[in-house]
């Protein structure tokens, strides 16, 4: 609630996972545009261990930063209690295991938990909106662009966990609960699924060898810019404050949101953006190999893998960076599978009158963030 304490109006925002890829982002956006009265970063990562750019230094300074688990009920008096003695207005949950591939428990713990146990606190202390970050991975993969109302069917462990979580908050009695489901988000400073293609990209170059893709140019890989993501998620927030205009009852009772740009990424836009960009052959391999690679992909992945390692280790070392950042061409096998990620945003935009500033992943904006990883000393 807003207070004698806040004479601006502005709302109290507190962060889980406030020091993760979308976290920082998001508290830029608000730092910026002074959208906040007060700004919490919880994360269970320490700022200097957190890979911060020099732009997040005041968004992420510490005074804002809480070190706690927020899947733990023995943090949340740290996690939520003001000075003030006043509730949190909008909570946004960024945080849970954002790794790939790790065991089932892994998920169930660090996100599955996370997001039920801090949901279940925002509703008892009447927090205002609780803002969920969920993934497009949920739905079964079909290369037409899902919408919010068709059929679930998670093809990645990470996502199994994000749906059953969204499950669970959505039966929390009193949660004002919105949950917004991105594509794959790059943009500067991304060590995820964008930034591999490019580290891969690298070594092929360096190789002088050609690079090439599983399955086809047409596998969808839909894409969403990371600060695109950040606006999104402080417009769900102020959109459900302000009394949820233009949601009618035939959506369901879940406010559910898709972010994702207009740019219908498939695996060929990347493809010819690397091309453009490093000067390298690229293609895709032929029916046969890929059919090969379906049924012994765990093989296919090892060897692409153990082919691309040791060269990317010599690149580091020949640039003197002699402490490696986050970024990798390691390849998860998780993220090789043969599924589309398409995903339909209209309803965001139509119904919260919401607009992408970054249409579509293009060459601009990959150089962009090669030159991110160039000023962090991250590019060999």
């Amino acid at each position: 609630m807003v207070g004698p304490e806040d004479p601006t109006g502005k709302p109290a925002v507190l962060i889980i996972g406030g020091l993760g890829y979308i976290g920082r982002f998001l508290a830029l956006h608000i730092h910026k545009n002074q959208l906040a009265s007060e700004v919490r970063l919880v994360d269970k990562v320490l700022p200097q261990l957190a890979w911060l750019a020099p732009e997040f230094k005041d968004a992420c300074s510490q005074e804002k930063f809480v070190q706690a688990d927020a899947s733990r009920e023995q943090s949340f008096d740290r996690i939520f209690d003001r000075s003030n003695g006043q509730e949190w207005d909008y909570v946004f949950n960024c945080g849970g295991e954002t790794r790939y591939s790790q065991e089932e428990e892994v998920y169930k713990v660090r996100s599955l938990n996370l997001s039920v146990a801090a949901g279940k606190e925002a509703a008892r202390r009447g927090v205002k909106v609780f803002v969920e970050v969920s993934t497009g991975m949920v739905y079964k993969p079909e290369s037409a662009p899902r919408k919010e109302t068709d059929k679930t069917k998670p093809w990645m462990t990470m996502a199994k966990y994000k749906l059953i979580a969204e499950e669970e908050l959505a039966k929390i009695p009193n949660l004002n609960l919105v949950i917004l489901r991105v594509a794959h988000v790059y943009g500067e400073y991304d060590h995820k699924f964008v930034a591999t293609a490019l580290s891969l990209a690298r070594v092929y170059q360096h190789l002088e060898k050609e690079m090439k893709w599983l399955w086809t140019k047409d596998l969808r890989v839909n894409t969403v810019h990371v600060q695109d993501v950040a606006r999104a998620l402080f417009h769900a927030a102020q959109w459900y404050d302000g009394g949820q205009k233009g949601w009618e009852a035939s959506m369901g009772k879940v406010y559910l949101f898709n972010i994702v740009d207009h740019g219908e990424t498939t695996q060929g836009t990347i493809e010819q953006i690397i091309n453009s960009i490093f000067q390298i052959q690229t293609g895709f391999q032929g029916t046969m190999i890929s059919s090969f690679a379906r049924l012994n992909l765990d093989t296919v992945v090892d060897e692409v893998n153990d082919e691309i390692l040791g060269p990317w280790a010599d690149l580091q070392a020949e640039a003197n960076i002699t402490r490696p950042g986050p970024l990798s061409p390691f390849m998860e096998k998780e993220l090789l599978k043969d599924q589309d990620l398409s995903m339909n945003g209209s309803r965001f935009e139509k119904v919260t009158g919401f607009e992408y500033n970054i249409e579509k992943i293009s060459k601009d904006e990959v150089e962009k963030m090669i030159e991110s990883y160039k000023l962090m000393n991250w590019w060999p």
